[in-house]
């Protein structure tokens, strides 16, 4: 779990992908890529999340994979079967938390409430979702964090943030990354418009590591797109 985190919170971004073609996978991993993000949550909510991992962790090992929306026992193993190198979920389930500690699949479960939170903490769920994000807003989540930064608690906020908003949430100590789907939306992916995807992923995290003070180089094997 510790190297997934360290890797993600060094990127700030976790972009969320709704893929209802597994054929469409790789492409947008490559977009992805040549824009310097080598993260992706492939959303439980598509058609194939588990073809569409597979096809990532199989063909691109180097991009960490992961899965979203993982709501029950049997959607954790497939993920994990099917590659996936963490796990999100936007609510908190013992069981599904227990499944994924028991397949050693690194999992991150929603939480909306310090009970919640809590909750998590005693499952040993160090990293957690706080999901819906926006209508909540900044405030309330550092409100509840302070109560708990003691625990060393690390918070992966989601759900709403838009460009405009993230640095508003980045500003939280505890808040390690954000989950976003407007670099990857569905309809990008459904008509392939794969070069609007490494635009807005450059955009993306161009401004957060400007703001964050964590440049990026360029790779000359990338035709000099920024990478990580």
């Amino acid at each position: 779990m510790e190297a997934v985190i360290e890797h993600i919170s060094a990127l700030h971004v976790i972009p969320f992908a709704t893929v209802n073609d597994a054929t469409k996978a790789i492409p947008l991993a490559q977009a992805l890529k040549a824009g310097g993000c080598d993260v992706v949550s492939i959303s439980f909510r598509s058609k194939c999340p588990a073809d569409a991992i597979q096809a990532i962790s199989t063909e691109m090992p180097e991009i960490f994979v992961g899965a979203g929306s993982v709501l029950s026992v049997e959607d954790v193993s497939a993920a994990h079967v099917a590659g996936a190198r963490f796990a999100m979920a936007p609510g908190f389930d013992p069981l599904v938390v227990d499944a994924a500690a028991a397949a050693v699949l690194p999992f991150i479960p929603g939480i909306l409430t310090p009970a919640n939170l809590s909750r998590g903490l005693v499952r040993g769920c160090r990293v957690q979702a706080f999901f819906p994000a926006a209508p909540l807003g900044v405030a309330f989540l550092d409100s509840v964090l302070s109560a708990f930064r003691h625990t060393g608690i690390k918070i992966v906020a989601t759900g709403g943030i838009n460009s405009d908003t993230i640095m508003d949430w980045l500003s939280i100590p505890d808040v390690v990354a954000c989950g976003v789907s407007w670099i990857c939306p569905e309809e990008l992916i459904e008509s392939e418009n794969w070069a609007e995807i490494t635009r807005r992923t450059i955009e993306t995290l161009d401004k957060v590591h400007a703001a964050c003070a964590f440049p990026r180089h360029v790779d000359p094997g990338m035709g000099g797109m920024p990478a990580l």
